[in-house]
């Protein structure tokens, strides 16, 4: 009987990944039918299931929290506005545009999420380039690989970090004391090599860059009263995130509140508002908790964190080097978010059993597994959605296309964040 549930449960967590890595399907159903399937073979039971979902809503509700924020903040129009502005601060300059684009879309990934950022970047990207007459691609692209890498920096910027910060206990100051060093220095060398490249590939007339100059800022801001509530809940929610180690209130809970706040503020009518949630990803990390929780039982995530624990001699210095390289490969191919929860697990498993600064194990698997996303166009979440809302544009990025770029990008990373932990840990 033992046998049966572990081939059959191999069987169903092959099945499902392959079907989230092709996309043949909407991954958040795939996910919950391949958790179901863990329940229905009595790899799990009921309770089990609901259980580490249960562990594992402060997640779930601090995306929730977020997305609602940002929902209602872009309707204000500020995210535009922003755009436009640094285009006409540069005088319609198409190298500047990039760099300043790619810099903010950074920051705003680091502070909302890279998914978002996005989705309320990229058509502003495409309609300045193509006022420029330009290939928006180039700027389409860099900007994917900015919001990946600006995610990486903060607990709350790429759903990997949620997960590790949930498996791990670390908070979010942890995320940005550790990680934002390098993720600055990266975008630095990031930009370095896009302008190098590109210099001489962007030149337009002054005639075209004076259309820039003519855009209309005002027109973007569509309600300044909200603007006002907006930016000041959202000031809030970030402040609560950085004193929360001392206030000790969960960060759901400061998430949740905010948005809750700024629904009542702006009278906005809630299920418009929560019609525009990501339920899609709220229920794509359920399924893909239970499932990961089914591999757990069946004893796989024990058997390979033996494994790692010979290979590596139970050396932090050996052991953070190969879960940053292993984790920059498997990201890309099976997603970064089901790498950063099965891996994640592994580590939980055995990280008491190594000795000397085992907080840089967790750092290596959320580089590679945030870094390593650049790679390929299904490597992450921001990755899919930047060639989606391109596509609506009329811009096709192919998948060799990416990979092209994103191989380069993602060595650059790999490289650095050796150097990183090497030298810091």
């Amino acid at each position: 009987m033992e046998l049966f549930k572990l081939f059959f449960g191999v069987i169903i967590f092959i099945i499902t990944f392959y079907f989230i890595i092709t996309e043949k399907y909407p991954k958040s159903i795939v996910a919950i039918i391949g958790g179901g399937l863990m329940v229905i073979l009595k790899i799990l039971s009921e309770e089990e299931a609901l259980v580490i979902i249960g562990k594992n809503l402060e997640i779930m509700f601090l995306l929730m929290g977020m997305m609602m924020i940002v929902e209602i903040m872009s309707e204000t129009g500020i995210f535009q506005w922003v755009a436009i502005k640094m285009a006409q601060l540069v005088r319609g300059n198409p190298v500047k545009i990039m760099v300043f684009i790619s810099i903010i879309t950074a920051l705003f990934s680091a502070v909302l999420d890279n998914v978002t950022t996005i989705l309320l970047v990229v058509p502003v990207t495409i309609f300045l380039a193509k006022r420029l007459e330009l290939d928006p691609k180039p700027f389409i692209l860099l900007q994917i690989f900015s919001s990946n890498i600006g995610g990486t920096a903060t607990m709350i910027g790429d759903p990997p970090n949620l997960i590790i910060a949930s498996l791990s206990g670390l908070d979010f100051n942890d995320f940005i004391i550790n990680l934002a060093p390098l993720i600055i220095v990266n975008m630095a060398v990031l930009l370095f090599s896009a302008v190098w490249y590109f210099k001489d590939k962007l030149q337009v007339s002054n005639e075209l860059k004076a259309g820039i100059m003519e855009l209309s800022l005002e027109r973007t801001i569509k309600d300044k009263k909200l603007l006002a509530q907006s930016i000041g809940v959202f000031s809030v929610v970030i402040l609560g995130f950085l004193t929360n180690a001392v206030s000790q209130f969960g960060l759901a809970i400061i998430s949740i509140l905010g948005a809750s706040v700024l629904l009542f503020l702006s009278k906005k009518k809630p299920e418009e508002v929560f019609a525009k949630i990501e339920w899609d990803t709220l229920f794509f990390f359920g399924g893909l908790f239970v499932l990961v929780e089914g591999i757990e039982h069946l004893g796989i995530i024990s058997r390979i964190s033996e494994f790692l624990l010979v290979l590596t001699n139970r050396n932090v210095h050996i052991a953070s080097p190969l879960i940053l390289i292993l984790s920059t490969i498997l990201s890309p191919i099976i997603g970064s978010i089901p790498h950063a929860l099965s891996f994640g697990k592994i580590l939980a498993e055995i990280i008491g059993q190594f000795s000397g600064d085992t907080e840089s194990l967790w750092w290596a698997l959320a580089l590679g597994a945030c870094l390593g996303g650049n790679m390929t166009i299904v490597g992450a979440a921001a990755n899919i959605v930047g060639a989606a809302v391109s596509k609506k544009g009329g811009i096709e990025i192919s998948f060799m296309e990416f990979f092209k770029w994103g191989m380069i990008v993602v060595a650059q990373s790999t490289v650095l964040s050796l150097i990183y932990l090497y030298l810091r840990y």
